[in-house]
């Protein structure tokens, strides 16, 4: 492979089946990621067709967006979820795909679970009915999020037609400041770039901060490339994926893993590697970001002000002024200051083991604000069992946050974590667009966990800095 190619290229040329007559290349997927929310329509699909799944041993399903965290006793409350939960089970055991259902140790959000069964490797094709494949790019894997339709023919091809997408590389060098988080720095880029700024590009993000990233950090910054319009993300493997993955139950073991160890840190992309484009942020200007409109983008830095209508590009103001008026905000007020009523710390975004640490060192020792709800979800079952083995659960309950079950929860209305009515939630998931987390009239602050602990504490939004627990 050519050292001017960027890892991408690399590893597109190498899953290439096909070009098509439409002129789609023909991906061979080497992963496949489901769910009990996208799967159960294709699974009916390959049913109408007389079809098996062509490759069960490079499928695996999980239980994550309709799972309660609360009361998971089955038959679930909600009928719907429960007639969700039942058909995964069904089409897994007659399409002979692994399924890790909430008896199984191994469950959690898919994006969580994949990770830290080493499923997910660099190199690899992944696909799966979510947004936020594009977390599986910090292993350097091209992963994609797909649709209903994409998920059968997936199920059955094991292939993908796709356009091949330009390659924008992200720089960030520097150092981030104390109480900034891989959350600050994603929400940073997209507010630069815009929700709309990656339409038709794969981004690579490169730089100083990235290669100081923990694994963790660099899931969440990848989690949300597609909030910022990318076709997907990804950060190039080094040392810090390499021992992330090493130890873990589906990687090779002894010299086995050694050699793919050193073919995985061959893909990354050289010194003369080639991109479609190239932007470049300094880590100084960022410092902890929340959001206060309705899209990724329309943030702030915590020290800063909205800004006025006028101060955005003409095609913007129309929906800046939307999004003023649904939150309830001002042009030109500080975030500082703005009451929250709920607080979720948790996603595909933030409910890592590192995300627990860093909001449970603002917890410790204070209480949540009186009339404040604050929730603290685990990404997955092993995630919840190492947060308990350090006792992070119990300075979180102690604090006056509720400790849940793993799975999506207030991530988004497809389980009984809900927002009502008019509440505004400081919250460490991806998206804040109008009815997110389940009231139609509902409103969302993204923030990083840290962040939302402080909001919790303060039951306003908060500069974490602010805490003892953050030096400066």
């Amino acid at each position: 492979m050519s050292d001017r190619k960027n890892l991408f290229n690399k590893v597109w040329d190498l899953h290439t089946v096909d070009t098509l007559p439409s002129g789609q290349t023909q991906l061979f997927i080497g992963l496949h990621l489901i769910h009990e929310v996208t799967s159960p329509q294709a699974f009916e699909m390959l049913r109408e067709r007389n079809l098996s799944v062509l490759a069960p041993e490079r499928t695996v399903a999980t239980v994550d967006h309709i799972v309660p965290t609360d009361i998971q006793a089955r038959p679930f409350q909600d009928g719907l979820a429960e007639q969700m939960m039942s058909a995964i089970e069904k089409n897994c055991q007659e399409f002979g795909v692994t399924l890790f259902d909430i008896s199984d140790e191994r469950q959690g959000i898919v994006h969580a679970v994949g990770p830290e069964q080493g499923l997910t490797q660099p190199g690899m094709t992944i696909a799966c009915g979510d947004s936020h494949t594009s977390t599986h790019g910090a292993f350097g894997t091209i992963a994609f999020g797909i649709g209903t339709s994409q998920v059968a023919h997936v199920l059955a091809t094991q292939t993908l037609a796709m356009n091949r997408p330009k390659v924008r590389r992200v720089v960030v060098n520097g150092e981030l400041a104390p109480g900034v988080f891989a959350k600050d720095v994603i929400l940073y880029i997209i507010r630069k770039l815009g929700v709309k700024g990656g339409i038709g590009y794969a981004y690579e993000f490169a730089g100083e901060v990235f290669d100081r990233m923990t694994m963790e950090e660099r899931m969440t910054v990848c989690n949300m490339s597609i909030e910022g319009g990318a076709r997907c993300g990804y950060i190039n493997p080094d040392l810090t994926t390499v021992e992330y993955l090493r130890g873990r139950p589906h990687v090779p073991e002894g010299e086995a893993f050694e050699r793919a160890a050193e073919w995985w840190l061959s893909l990354a992309s050289g010194e003369d590697a080639e991109f479609d484009d190239v932007v470049e942020f300094n880590a100084a200007d960022i410092e902890p970001t929340v959001t206060w409109g309705i899209n990724p983008a329309q943030s702030v830095g915590i020290g800063e002000s909205i800004g006025l209508v006028s101060d955005f590009p003409a095609e913007e103001r129309d929906g800046v002024e939307e999004a003023l008026r649904y939150m309830g905000l001002e042009a030109g007020q500080s975030m500082k200051g703005v009451k929250i009523d709920v607080a979720f710390i948790g996603s595909c975004t933030n409910g890592r083991i590192s995300d627990l640490r860093e909001a449970a060192a603002i917890a410790q020792g204070n209480k949540v604000a009186a009339g404040v709800k604050a929730l603290v979800v685990p990404g997955s079952q092993q995630i919840l069992k190492q947060a308990v083995a350090e006792g992070l659960d119990k300075i979180f309950s102690e604090a006056g946050f509720e400790w849940r079950a793993a799975g999506c929860s207030m991530c988004l209305a497809m389980n009984p974590d809900k927002l009502q009515g008019r509440e505004m939630c400081a919250s460490s998931s991806n998206r804040n667009f109008k009815g997110r987390q389940g009231s139609p009239t509902g409103r969302t602050l993204l923030m990083s966990p840290s962040m939302v602990a402080a909001a919790a504490i303060r039951g306003e939004v908060t500069d974490v800095r602010d805490f003892a627990a953050v030096e400066v």
